[in-house]
């Protein structure tokens, strides 16, 4: 197992640049072959709670057959390709196979409808997807698909025998004798993963995540998340987002702890059954996991064997650990970080780093990042306890790895202070003396839903394509479940009158044109929106005057 407890944390990040570090660093070695093969490397639940294993030498068999299938269908090293899947074995056979070949993960999450699932094959360039049956659909016969995609589709889980249209199976794949493929070793600044994440105005950007970045994520599981060799380790976050992907599967693959996969929606019910059935000892999910857990009104069983519990993705609001300590025996530890950077600010559940839980606070730094508050108008730090500008010191960063967006200057610019010392997360809070770090707004309008980063343009944008809307404009509200909620604020076209049908079918349009877990869950009919002189719309005024209508509600 490749987890420290004893050594001083600056020497571990040390240990772990070089480790992940050098010219010729291969992600399959790093990530499968060089542990234990007898080791479990995930147990694998399903919704009825029946349990598989996969083991290191399993992973390793089954992955470098997918990597030379991959490679006689045409994949090569640098090439994109796609995986539109839930979580099973066949998503981690396929992203170690990827990997193996040296090709480049893209990953597209499985509630995006075919429109946003399009953008992001057409602007990375894939040349193949890997999909569920379940999932098939989506990427054929439907208006938002390219009718000759320049893509592969490999379908997984269809029945033996069974035709699927436009694609191959990844079973039929799997079971047919391709020349073997060395595992690629292409050092530490080759492309793993090239992920989209998406602000508030213009297109999803996409980041490019070098294979060095492993450093930052097993530094994470090591340090916030506390890993120990005789862990058992479910991060619940899906790994269609940054969260899910860098560290329910990335970290765990970096350090070898056995950890699993639930390929089941939540639910009280499969959550607490899950953390039964695998003795789970260490567990990691969005605050609305908890705070769902919390309202749910079941019992918390008894035989529960947790001893760290950690979330991230939004806020983390004081109730949580107030119902925690009481049900669960501990709090848990808030963690905050981006899908540019990974994690940055936590709760450290490591022996060296551990302290006392401030209540409000995200934490400290990470060791290998140096967190400050900047001052709103001045690239420079601003007093303990005054409310800034969220920044990174790169100079005092060796863990930082994010270069850019990929072929947007001016959304990379806006990154960065003008002498590069500084990365600017875009977020507002403030630091105290004791250099614990508070969140205390977004300084964009991304909107975090149970622990889902979604960008207002990408839902406005949907929004307006209906034939009966002029304008709209879309806000977060708070919510004692999911943290978040979005609301939408609708312009009608004229002539065109304001009713709850239309809004229920607005809020399908969302569903089926962008993504099931974004659409707006209340529906406002105005008749204009607030801008600034030059035309902006001003959501930060929606916000406002919204709160005050609920304060007062």
């Amino acid at each position: 197992m490749y987890i420290s407890q004893d050594t001083h944390p600056k020497a571990r990040v040390n240990q772990l640049i070089a480790m992940y570090g050098g010219n010729h660093a291969s992600a399959a070695h790093l990530l499968c072959d060089r542990h234990d093969p007898t080791t479990v490397a995930y147990q694998i639940v399903d919704a009825d709670l029946s349990l598989a294993t996969i083991t290191y030498a399993e992973l390793r068999t089954e992955s470098e057959r997918f990597a030379a299938a991959l490679h006689a269908q045409g994949i090569r090293q640098g090439d994109r390709v796609a995986t539109l899947m839930g979580k099973s074995r066949a998503l981690l056979v396929a992203l170690v196979g990827i990997w193996r070949l040296g090709a480049v993960h893209v990953p597209l999450f499985t509630a995006f409808a075919p429109a946003a699932i399009a953008m992001r094959l057409d602007a990375s360039g894939a040349r193949a997807v890997i999909c569920d049956h379940a999932q098939h659909s989506k990427l054929h016969g439907n208006e938002d698909m390219p009718a000759n995609a320049p893509w592969i589709t490999v379908v997984a889980g269809a029945e033996p025998g069974a035709v699927v249209a436009g694609g191959l199976r990844f079973e039929d794949l799997m079971a047919r004798d391709h020349p073997a493929v060395e595992a690629a070793a292409l050092g530490a600044d080759a492309p793993l993963i090239h992920i989209y994440t998406s602000g508030t105005t213009g297109k999803p950007k996409g980041v490019i995540v070098p294979l060095k970045a492993l450093a930052s994520f097993h530094a994470y599981v090591e340090f916030g998340i506390g890993l120990r060799a005789d862990d058992v380790y479910w991060c619940a976050a899906d790994p269609g987002w940054a969260y899910g992907l860098y560290f329910g599967v990335l970290g765990s693959l970096t350090t070898g702890v056995r950890s699993v996969l639930l390929g089941a929606a939540f639910s009280a019910e499969t959550t607490y059954g899950t953390l039964l059935l695998c003795g789970v000892t260490n567990f990691a999910a969005a605050p609305t996991v908890y705070r769902s857990l919390r309202v749910s009104g079941m019992p918390v069983p008894a035989g529960l064997r947790l001893r760290c519990l950690s979330s991230a993705g939004e806020p983390l609001t004081p109730e949580v650990n107030e119902w925690a300590i009481g049900a669960l025996g501990m709090p848990v530890g808030d963690h905050f970080g981006q899908t540019e950077t990974g994690m940055l600010i936590n709760n450290h559940h490591h022996p060296i780093l551990k302290q006392d839980i401030v209540p409000g606070s995200m934490g400290v730094a990470m060791p290998g990042w140096k967190a400050a508050v900047l001052d709103q108008d001045a690239d420079r730090p601003a007093p303990n306890g005054v409310v800034g500008r969220m920044a990174i010191d790169l100079s005092a960063s060796p863990l930082a790895w994010f270069g850019g967006y990929l072929n947007d200057a001016e959304k990379s610019a806006e990154k960065f202070s003008a002498d590069g010392r500084w990365y600017l997360t875009g977020d507002a809070g403030r630091i105290d003396s004791d250099g614990y770090c508070y969140f205390s707004a977004r300084d964009d309008d991304v909107i975090i839903m149970a622990g889902y980063r979604i960008g207002p343009f990408d839902v406005e944008s949907i929004i307006v394509t209906h034939e009966g809307v002029s304008e709209c404009a879309v806000i977060a509200v708070p919510d004692a479940v999911r943290g978040e909620v979005i609301e939408a604020f609708v312009v009608l076209r004229d002539g065109v009158s304001p009713t709850p049908a239309l809004a229920s079918e607005l809020q399908q349009w969302v569903k089926t044109k962008f993504a099931a877990h974004a659409y707006p869950r209340t529906v406002h009919f105005v008749d204009g929106l607030p801008k600034t002189p030059s035309g902006k719309v001003q959501r930060f005024a929606l916000r406002n005057r919204r709160r005050e209508e609920l304060a007062h509600a």
